[in-house]
């Protein structure tokens, strides 16, 4: 075990140094890094955010290469002479709870939160990482659908409890632990196809812990069998808040064309929190088909639902998080600016941690990160104080990046940008 962790600390210092290298370069970037979305200068970027937690002025860190969605839309920022002062407070807060007030008060200090990655689809040392940066944040991470590891229970307070449609891992103390609880009835990566968990990413510890067989293929239906109306819907929330009356609860949909009436209708269950997860989210384990064809962008999906909610005269009662494909700060003010209440990061985090988009997730050993695998060998390439540090790094480039948007637009709360697409312009 020396010997490996010798090798380990040798590839870490490696990669390191590789990271270095390549980020103080603004040509001539390695042709193999990255995609349209996650370009090799903005993966470049993210990285050096990483390490320093500051945004790199060197390297484009605002926008991809995708020539759509958040990539063609721009804040249209007042004149210099009248931003804000550079000293000036700018609150980035966000409260979770609108609309009962016997209900916990839960408020996060900065507007998004992590999105649900599975113990399985992920390392439980990544979810640890995740989960020590979000309690240093004040904001919570996911634990998806594939239940709870032993490592989560210390930052508990900020860990949401997702019940999917597999029910995996799925336990009352789960529940209990939570301070919001997520049903997972759809994801944007891949929309009416349900979750898949293949046979070699299925270890013992995953099996055992998925309540299933190793080395058998996984797969969560679509939908919940359960649930075919929102009377069922108000039952799955009810059945929650009996066990854990302290919890929130959220919903976690994809985007089909009516999801502004899913949404109403989740408010009528008795939701906190809809969750909408558009395309171009997900890890390289989704179909490109399910995410290119089948969802719509969160971009179209959140001025749709924000519209709608505000016409229902419910649009304050209910807090909209959006994810699907948000990269930065810049995408994270254009959501919100569009007309959803704060963001959820996904993959953000994993390029964070070393991620290059290679887009291998699937297997095993695919990821020779570490990453997106429970291999026992390559599993040790994370090291959860070392990279809960790069996530915590990420943020406060995010939180500086977000603020500076704010006072060029001479707003001093986030919550006052929700809904001002008079401060956009597509081009």
């Amino acid at each position: 075990m020396n010997m490996l962790h010798l090798i380990v600390e040798k590839h870490t210092l490696a990669l390191e140094a590789g990271r270095r290298m390549w980020a103080s370069l603004k040509y001539g970037l390695p042709p193999a890094l990255g995609d349209a979305r996650w370009p090799a200068e903005l993966i470049l970027a993210t990285w050096e955010a990483a390490r320093t937690g500051h945004y790199p002025e060197h390297l484009e860190y605002r926008y991809g290469q995708s020539n759509g969605g958040f990539d063609r839309l721009h804040f249209k920022f007042l004149p210099e002479s009248q931003w804000l002062p550079a000293d000036a407070a700018i609150d980035l807060s966000l409260p979770l709870n609108r609309r009962f007030p016997d209900d916990p008060q839960i408020t996060i200090d900065v507007p998004w939160y992590g999105g649900g990655m599975s113990f399985g689809s992920v390392s439980e040392q990544v979810m640890v990482s995740r989960a020590r940066a979000a309690q240093r944040w004040n904001t919570f991470t996911s634990t998806g659908e594939g239940g709870y590891p032993p490592g989560l229970v210390p930052y508990k307070d900020h860990v949401i409890t997702q019940i999917a449609t597999g029910m995996f891992g799925v336990r009352e103390e789960t529940i209990q632990y939570a301070r919001i609880v997520e049903f997972k009835y759809a994801q944007g990566a891949k929309p009416g196809l349900g979750g898949h968990l293949l046979g070699d990413k299925a270890t013992v510890a995953v099996a055992k812990m998925r309540e299933s067989v190793p080395w058998v293929s996984l797969f969560s239906p679509f939908p919940f069998h359960s649930v075919y109306s929102v009377e069922d819907h108000r039952k799955h929330v009810d059945w929650v808040r009996t066990i854990n009356p302290r919890a929130l609860v959220s919903v976690k949909v994809s985007t089909p064309t009516d999801v502004d009436m899913v949404a109403v209708g989740s408010f009528y269950a008795g939701a906190h929190i809809v969750h909408i997860d558009g395309s171009y989210g997900g890890t390289g384990a989704a179909p490109e088909v399910a995410k290119k064809i089948i969802a719509m962008p969160i971009e179209l999906a959140i001025p749709k639902v924000h519209k709608f909610l505000l016409k229902e005269g419910i649009r304050d009662q209910i807090t909209i998080m959006a994810s699907g494909g948000i990269r930065n700060a810049d995408d994270i003010a254009k959501i919100i600016a569009l007309g959803a209440d704060g963001a959820v990061l996904g993959t953000a985090d994993l390029v964070a941690l070393g991620c290059t988009r290679c887009s291998n997730c699937e297997r095993g050993r695919g990821c020779p990160f570490g990453l997106t695998t429970t291999d026992p060998e390559l599993s040790l390439l994370i090291e959860p104080d070392r990279d809960a540090a790069r996530i915590s790094n990420l943020y406060n480039a995010m939180a500086e990046r977000l603020r500076e948007i704010l006072r060029r637009l001479g707003l001093r709360s986030v919550r006052e940008l929700r809904g001002r697409t008079d401060l956009l312009v597509y081009r």
